[in-house]
């Protein structure tokens, strides 16, 4: 069976959610870091410090994300990830984001081919301290003129796993993958293959595998925050309750408020808040109270109006 991956989540699938989710319901079999952005000569900042600290991620088997278009900052890093123990990296070429994409990073480098060759180039003309696997988007606009080319890329490289977010970056998050474009990618990989977009139940999982029986594995992001229970569900355990919703919840805001405080916690739940809503479809009014809460109770209180 395919193996399954919680997918990197900016200010959302942190060590604290990584934590809880294993010790609610468990079923993940790798978690991957939150993109970390190396600076060559510059060790790592505060917050990937606590990403990566062996002990928050003890028990967990956990891949860094590393975000970069500087093959000699990839090397650093590597480095620096290998001697704190991990055993594999993965390069983000996929994230969306206006400001990561101005800077010619994230799915910004699939608009250059070329540069896309100079860094792999760099990157595995070096002895390499661990495995390196890549996730992917199909293109930057148009995955039927770009994919080809790109998937040619990185079939020339020695890369351990490629992880395909089966939409172009002009499509961000909305829409529907594109399944025929993925469908090239599972006949003519040369590499293990992990999906990743829209897996919502364990359904979609399986009418996946259905398709594509030879997937290496299978990644869940915005699903697995909307229904934290999905990788249990998908392992043939029992769907999540209420009741486990409401516990996993609650313990994430200690977690957050412990670390935090609570004023930035409430920043923190708003952003989980933007998946998990998406199980209340008819919840409008207590959904807009916890994206306008300012105080602890005001939160406490939108929030169990929805979760009982």
């Amino acid at each position: 069976m395919a193996r399954l991956y919680l997918a990197p989540m900016e200010e959302v699938t942190g060590y604290l959610f990584r934590q809880i989710l294993e010790r609610h319901f468990g079923g993940v079999d790798t978690y991957f870091t939150p993109f970390l952005s190396p600076v060559t000569g510059c060790a790592f900042k505060t917050r990937q410090g606590r990403e990566l600290d062996p002990s928050h991620n003890a028990g967990l088997n956990v891949v860094p994300q590393v975000l970069t278009d500087d093959a000699d900052a990839a090397l650093e890093m590597f480095g620096l990830l290998a001697e704190l123990g991990y055993k594999e990296v993965n390069l983000n070429f996929g994230c969306p984001s206006g400001t990561v994409v101005k800077k010619r990073r994230g799915s910004g480098f699939l608009r250059d081919p070329e540069g896309m060759e100079r860094f792999f180039d760099r990157l595995f003309s070096q002895e390499l301290p661990m495995p390196v696997s890549v996730k992917t988007r199909l293109g930057y606009a148009n995955a039927a003129e770009e994919w080809p080319r790109i998937l040619e890329i990185y079939n020339r490289y020695p890369i351990s796993e490629l992880i395909v977010h089966a939409r172009v970056r002009e499509d961000w998050y909305g829409g529907t993958p594109d399944m025929d474009a993925f469908a090239y990618a599972y006949e003519s990989c040369k590499v293990p293959l992990c999906y990743n977009g829209d897996i919502r139940n364990a359904a979609d999982h399986a009418a996946l595998l259905e398709r594509f029986p030879k997937l290496s594995a299978v990644m869940i992001g915005r699903g697995a925050v909307t229904n934290p229970g999905i990788f249990r569900e998908i392992a043939g355990g029992s769907v999540m309750t209420a009741a486990e919703l409401k516990d996993f919840h609650d313990d994430l805001y200690r977690a957050y408020v412990n670390l935090w405080g609570v004023k930035n916690t409430l920043f923190k739940m708003k952003e989980v808040w933007g998946y998990l809503g998406d199980r209340y479809p008819d919840a409008d009014r207590a959904k807009k109270r916890i994206h306008k809460c300012r105080t602890e109770a005001e939160y406490l209180a939108a929030a169990a109006e929805l979760l009982g």
